[in-house]
């Protein structure tokens, strides 16, 4: 039997959406910072029942729905495997030193000649390392923020500069969770995705530190630079810091440019970080492990049965010299592990939450996948695309309209993470059938919405950055022009027809199966 449904009218197609968004601004009311945390998840699981209950009217079964709702998260499970194996990755690179080596020689460059230029430098590279740009901000930017005051630098144009280099680290670097996301929606690869985004936020990055290089010299900065010097002697203090570890982050690089697929090289790179951590950072390891390794001392239980106590106690012994490294190493993997240097800062800094810190993120997207299910099944995405792009004529006119939908969803929803999916979900098709490369929309949901949405006071991210940093929203906003650029670079490309990737037969087949 055929199952006859009905084409939804575009009224119909928006009561989900205006009800996600009424539901994701009342979260941020309530829940403030926390709304990520489980709210706006169940956000989406309530506005996901909207949009079934309204295609049930439109004559779709159940069974079609659930089968859309499957294909939907089955096409997140790359990236929702590569958030859990960066969330290990993050872990080994934190106690093997090479992500604390990483702001240790990062740093160097911060003088205070260039003192905007260098802490744009220096939170961009903090961020790739740690793939936060949030991180960024709550150690590296309170830092550069109290440096900047003891320069007489206003706080908002350090903050600028800050917030400018985080995000521009949080879009390239493998480890951040948007930079997954993104790809994940268009139906493109983790790698390809950053390197064809490369293309609009170089250039952005360049503009901005010229800016920040210029600006410089027209302050008085002949103060020292002592914080940083307590920030590197705290990290120096536990941990062996040497360009030897940068042989970790250079193989995965190797790997990468072999082109071998991201989930085998990110997990190379995870385990490559436990080797490392074990030659270089022993103490560190028996650190993370303290009193909770295999014990020396006791009766040694069934041991004891067949041993006298001074063998058991060897068995012990050598049991410890496995148990104890093979312990320090996975708990890295697998939970939250911190290194204390008696600074605060250094000390937020040196945390990681290992794969459980990525379990929020991966809820998050399995409930927006079952969202962008159901409205992609019953056709409700694609009226609305289709009320949008029927303005949208040409390459540049589309990719406009995709990044403005973007910047619209960062102030409706107050989420940078609404406003990477539903424009992800809105527009896939659209690119495909106009014959352009899923990594167009990816790059253009980046440059769109990642970057703007630390713009908004009222988005998490807004708020978060202005708390943190102690800088009001629309204070520190005219000094993020990397934030500002960015939309605008991808849509002069656009324009322009620069790399604009066509997708090919074979690759359209590709992109079909993943979507």
């Amino acid at each position: 039997m055929i199952q006859e449904t009905r084409t939804p009218s575009l009224l119909q197609a928006f009561i989900p959406i205006l009800f996600l968004v009424g539901l994701l601004a009342l979260n941020v009311a309530v829940y403030s910072d926390d709304a990520s945390y489980g709210p706006n998840q169940i956000a989406l699981i309530l506005a996901a029942g909207i949009a079934t209950i309204i295609s049930v009217r439109l004559g779709f079964k159940w069974s079609t729905v659930l089968a859309g709702i499957v294909k939907s998260i089955s096409s997140a499970m790359p990236a929702l495997l590569i958030l859990l194996i960066i969330g290990s990755l993050s872990g080994t690179w934190l106690i093997s030193g090479i992500v604390p080596a990483m702001i240790y020689y990062g740093l160097e460059v911060l003088n205070p000649t260039i003192f905007l230029f260098a802490a744009c430098i220096v939170s961009a590279v903090v961020s790739i390392a740690t793939g936060s740009s949030w991180t960024t901000a709550a150690t590296i930017g309170i830092a550069l923020i109290g440096i900047g005051n003891a320069l007489g630098i206003s706080e908002a144009v350090t903050a600028g500069a800050v917030i400018s280099g985080a995000y521009f680290g949080d879009k390239m670097s493998p480890l951040s969770d948007t930079t997954n996301l993104a790809p994940a929606m268009a139906g493109t690869d983790l790698f390809t995705h950053i390197k064809y985004m490369a293309y609009t936020t170089v250039p952005s990055i360049v503009i901005t530190l010229v800016i920040f290089f210029i600006w410089g010299f027209t302050l008085d900065a002949s103060s020292s630079v002592e914080s940083v010097s307590v920030v590197q002697d705290a990290i120096a203090s536990k941990f062996n810091i040497t360009p030897w570890l940068f042989l970790v982050p250079l193989a995965v690089v190797v790997m990468i440019i072999k082109k071998v697929p991201a989930i085998p090289a990110l997990l190379g790179g995870a385990l490559l970080g436990g080797v490392f951590a074990l030659i270089f950072q022993p103490d560190i390891v028996r650190e993370i492990v303290g009193d909770g390794g295999v014990g020396i001392e006791g009766d040694g239980g069934i041991l004891s049965w067949f041993f006298d106590a001074d063998m058991v106690k060897s068995i012990k012994l050598g049991l410890k010299k496995f148990a104890d490294p093979y312990q320090g190493v996975l708990t890295s993997i697998f939970t939250e592990v911190s290194v204390q240097t008696g600074n605060e800062t250094v000390d937020k800094l040196l945390t990681s939450k290992g794969m459980n810190g990525m379990l929020n993120t991966v809820w998050l997207i399995l409930c927006a996948m079952i969202f962008g299910g159901v409205m992609e099944v019953t056709g409700m995405l694609k009226r609305m695309a289709q009320a949008i792009i029927s303005y949208a004529n040409s390459t540049g006119s589309l990719v406009a309209s995709t990044a403005a939908t973007c910047v619209v969803f960062n102030v409706t929803a107050s989420d940078q993470y609404i406003a990477i999916v539903v424009p992800g979900r809105m527009f896939a098709s659209t690119y495909r059938e106009r014959g352009l490369a899923p990594e167009n929309l990816s790059r253009t949901l980046e440059d769109s919405g990642t970057v703007t949405s630390v713009l908004i006071p009222w988005n998490t991210c807004g708020a978060y950055q202005s708390g943190v940093l102690g800088v009001g929203t629309f204070a520190y906003l005219p000094y993020c022009f990397f934030n500002i650029i960015s939309p605008f670079m991808t849509i002069l490309f656009a324009y322009l027809n620069i790399k604009i990737r066509k997708l090919g037969k074979v690759q359209e087949q590709d992109v079909i199966e993943t979507v």
